[in-house]
């Protein structure tokens, strides 16, 4: 794969467009970085990136609308209707103080002073329609299935640590192995990874559990990062547990919640690991319910049983209640249980407080007093309903909650 693999590129029309009128006004432009390496791959970049020697300024005077989305780093966003394509100019970074962020950055007319400080090599080729302009071997290691940093691993490390991380998730979305002299780098400075905010490292963990490949969990304990960054998956592989948790994680399917629940079933403290990790409140809530009711066993339940637990649960919570269960106890045969759960919503059986035939209004009129013993009623008429669904009517809900008063 050398400099003829662009030929296999598609640039979309708008890149080749911006490209085209930099040129024309006198300037180099590429697109560059993660959509070139995702083109070469035969996948569908997710954004594409335009590099160029123009400065910002001289490329806002190009386009007609654009907004300054990282001005001070030298990008200008180009904006087609509501479409927005990231342009920045050619850079060299100052010093990295804080091991996360370059002290200052310099334009540069250069694009190889550009292409130099970018962090592994399969990410530091650029393209536009007539060339491939690959430095540092990229294009072999893409096809060697290689992660590789670009230079000195240390420097780009040093630079930023969230690249050793970044390393990893890259070896898990692509199925690469990683450069034995990058490996030496990242194991040598994984404790500088805990100068790197929590958000970032949450992302670059649910990328790599979402990964086809999230069994290079084994990578961070063999970098030694899980003792930075997650060091309850340390103790998971202290018991001899890493094997394991590797071979259900690549049987969850890629779900959020899933996966999580996944990983925390094993390192536990699920609560505090996902605020740690600055989870946001609906993830920890499904995380953690999954957790709960993934201990029900399942394949046991009788109608009334499974009625009971969509109703404790929740229906949402169902499909991935049941891929969680399927994932941590494989040898487990769902089929009868889902089969039953199935039934129970195709005979549109209440399994929800709300879909009683009476409400709280109804029961006051009935004669239940106000407050709490309203609550309590409607909740000991939702466990009759759920073991026999034939109750759910007006009339024997009204009768059952005047008989119990009388009780």
């Amino acid at each position: 794969m050398g400099n003829t693999g662009v030929l296999n590129i598609t640039m979309p029309e708008r890149v080749s467009y911006i490209i085209e009128r930099l040129e024309a006004a006198g300037h180099e432009a590429y697109a560059v970085g993660g959509c070139v390496r995702d083109s070469m791959l035969g996948r569908e970049p997710q954004d594409w990136d335009i590099t160029t020697s123009a400065l910002p300024e001289e490329t806002k005077a190009i386009f007609s609308r654009t907004v300054d989305t990282g001005i001070k780093h030298g990008t200008v966003t180009a904006m087609f209707g509501k479409e927005g394509y990231e342009i920045t100019t050619y850079r060299v970074d100052g010093k990295y103080s804080d091991g996360r962020h370059p002290d200052s950055v310099a334009f540069t007319r250069s694009l190889e002073e550009d292409l130099k400080r970018r962090d592994f090599t399969i990410n530091a080729m650029a393209c536009n329609s007539r060339e491939l302009v690959d430095m540092f071997g990229g294009a072999e290691d893409l096809e060697n299935k290689l992660i590789r940093c670009v230079g000195v691993p240390e420097a780009r490390f040093g630079e930023d640590a969230l690249r050793i991380l970044r390393a990893v998730r890259f070896s898990a979305q692509l199925g690469f192995d990683i450069d034995p002299a990058t490996l030496d780098a990242a194991k040598k400075l994984a404790p500088t990874l805990a100068n790197i905010s929590a958000e970032r490292i949450h992302a670059e963990l649910h990328k790599l559990l979402m990964s086809d490949h999230p069994d290079r969990l084994k990578l961070l304990h063999d970098l030694g990062i899980d003792r930075i960054i997650l060091p309850e998956l340390e103790h998971t592989s202290q018991k001899g547990l890493l094997d394991e948790l590797c071979d259900r994680m690549a049987a969850a399917p890629a779900v959020t919640s899933v996966k999580w629940a996944m990983l925390l079933l094993y390192t536990g403290s699920a609560s505090e690991i996902m605020h740690r990790l600055k989870f946001d409140n609906q993830t920890i809530y499904t995380v953690k319910a999954l957790l709960r009711f993934g201990q029900t066993p399942v394949a046991e339940l009788d109608p009334a049983g499974m009625r009971r637990l969509m109703s404790d649960a929740g229906l949402e919570l169902m499909e991935p209640l049941f891929d969680f269960i399927h994932a941590s106890s494989p040898g487990l045969d769902l089929a009868g249980a889902k089969a039953l759960y199935r039934s129970i919503i195709e005979a549109g059986d209440c399994t929800d407080i709300r879909l009683l035939a009476v409400n709280g209004h109804d029961l006051m009129q009935a004669g239940v007093p106000a407050g709490k013993e309203v609550g309590k009623t409607l909740d000991m008429l939702l466990s009759a309903v759920l073991a026999d669904p034939s109750f759910n009517t007006r009339e024997k809900l009204l009768e059952l909650a005047l008989n119990n008063r009388q009780d």
